[in-house]
This record gives C-alpha cells, structure tokens and sequence, in this order.
C-alpha cells in the first residue's frame, strides 16, 4: 500500500467523523461510558482478586508426625512435600517452637505452671501453602497417604470458599466485559452505517473512476477505530482520579479494616488496565466497522 493511498484513507476517515458529528460524538460518549464503567469494574476486580490471594496466602495444610519418628524422616517427608506441584512453600514448626506460640497466644500469667516441661514435645508439624487453593484435596489425598503422618489438618471451609469466589470473579468478569462489548459493537455499527448512507452517492462516483474497494472501505474502518480509540482513552483520565480519590476515602474512613482491605496502588492497576482499554476500544471500533462495511457497503 502507497503511502498516498494511507493518507487519504486515514484523511477521509476523520472526516466521516466530523460528517456525522452527532452520531460520532454520540458513539464516543457511549464508548467513554461503557470503558469508565469497565474501568471501574477491573479495578474492584483485580483488588478483590488481590485480597483473595493474600487470603490464600494464609491457607496452610498442617502435617504432623507418628510418636517416635526420626529427624530424618521428617526430612524426607518434607522433601517429598516440596516436590508436589500444589506446593508453594513449606515451613518446619519443631515441638519446642509449637510450644512457644501456644504459651505466648494462650497461657499468659499462667506460662510457669508448667515449669520446663512440654506438653506438645511429639507436636513437630509442617505447615504447607499452596499456589491454588483448589488443589488442597489432592495434597491432602497424598499426604494422607505418606508413611511416618499421623494427621494432616486442612482448611477445608475456607479452601471451598475461596474457590467459590474465584469462580464466580471470573463470571461475572467475563458477563459485563460482553455485555459492554456487544453495546459498543452496536454503537459503532450504527454510526458507521449511516456514514455509509450519507455518502452513497459519492462512493458510487469513487467506484466508476476506478476505486478499489479497500479504498472505498478503509476509510469506515479508520473512523470505527479512531472512535473507538478516543472513546476508550478519555475515561481513563476520569478512572485515575476517581480511583485515588476512592481509594484514600476508604482508607481514611475505615482505617480499622487497613488490615483486610489492602488495595493495589493505581500503577499497579493501570499497568494492565491501559493498554487493556486502549486495544479493547480499538477492537470494537475494528470489529463494529468492518462488519458494518461488509454489510451495508454494496457498491
């Protein structure tokens, strides 16, 4: 392609726009609309799915050992504990180290009654953290299977929990992203469309002087995507303050829940959600356009 024919398509193409200014201003105030409130979505999503995975990162399986077992058994259990795909870290709690967190959570005052005895002397333990939650009932299968383990404790209510959420994060995402999707698809078919009914006429006079079809086409499909781009840039502006603003406004309000409610910054959100935005805007103004030319455009 000539760089000539590239500049008259991209030329043509925002002056299909400025054509139909009410419709195109339309289309990208839809589009704004439909990327701000996506915006907003993925960015209570991706912090929700943030706090699940911290709370995962607190879900362990505990494992305790026969009476009498030897240290290097426990070794090698532990061995065979890192191997498993479910695992993604592993810490030792020996008897001694068990005894002092539950003197220093439960006994108080009341710590030197037992003197220098230990009561939970054959109490060693492994606790094990997983990549997924998901996968706890197949290490626990396995474990429980493992000579020399007496007990494997596992969170199994909030392991099933935690999945549940998961899924339905994942559902719901995948329902509004299509429902914008297909409502700005619409919009801009229907911008398009009436562009190609306006200059009806003047395509029919390109066509018998010898116009190609791409250049008769390409022009509607620049001025989707350039609909479609602009409409998805202008609300991540808005998106930026809104969500440093609602954010500090949580934290401030509820400072008692800073603990549970660990947002991500707003780098760490736009990181992905920019580009995500930005080619999702194109794409619709790409899909919605050449479709409509397809179409609408006999000629």
């Amino acid at each position: 392609m000539r760089i000539s024919t590239f500049l008259y398509t991209l030329k043509q193409g925002f002056k299909n726009i400025f054509r139909n200014k009410v419709f195109s201003l339309a289309t990208v105030a839809t589009i704004a609309s439909c990327v701000f409130l996506f915006s907003l979505f993925y960015a209570v999503i991706i912090n929700f799915q943030n706090m699940v995975m911290k709370a995962q990162a607190g879900v362990a399986v505990t494992v305790f050992f026969d009476e009498g077992i030897s240290d290097e058994r426990i070794q090698e259990i532990g061995d065979l504990i890192k191997e498993r795909v479910e695992v993604s870290n592993i810490e030792f709690i020996s008897a001694q180290e068990a005894w002092d967190s539950f003197k220093e959570d439960y006994l108080g005052e009341y710590v030197d009654t037992f003197g220098d005895d230990n009561p939970l002397e054959d109490c060693a333990s492994y606790e094990i953290y997983l990549n997924d939650v998901s996968m706890q009932d197949s290490l626990v299968k396995y474990l429980e299977g493992i000579d020399g383990i007496s007990k494997v404790n596992q969170s199994a209510v909030a392991a099933t929990m935690l999945s549940s959420m998961n899924s339905l994060i994942a559902y719901v995402s995948l329902g509004i992203i299509g429902i914008l999707f297909f409502v700005s698809i619409f919009l801009i078919s229907n911008t398009v469309a009436i562009g190609i009914t306006v200059r009806r006429a003047e395509i029919s006079i390109m066509k018998l002087i010898g116009a190609t079809d791409y250049v008769v086409r390409a022009p509607f499909v620049i001025e989707g995507m350039i609909l479609g781009l602009v409409g998805a840039a202008l609300p991540l502006v808005a998106v930026y303050f809104v969500y440093n603003r609602a954010v500090s406004y949580v934290r401030e309000r509820f400072e008692a829940l800073s603990s549970l409610l660990q947002f991500l910054n707003v780098h760490e959100v736009f990181v992905t959600l920019v580009p995500v935005a930005l080619i999702m805007g194109v794409g619709i103004g790409l899909i919605g356009s050449y479709f409509t030319v397809r179409k609408n455009l006999r000629v």
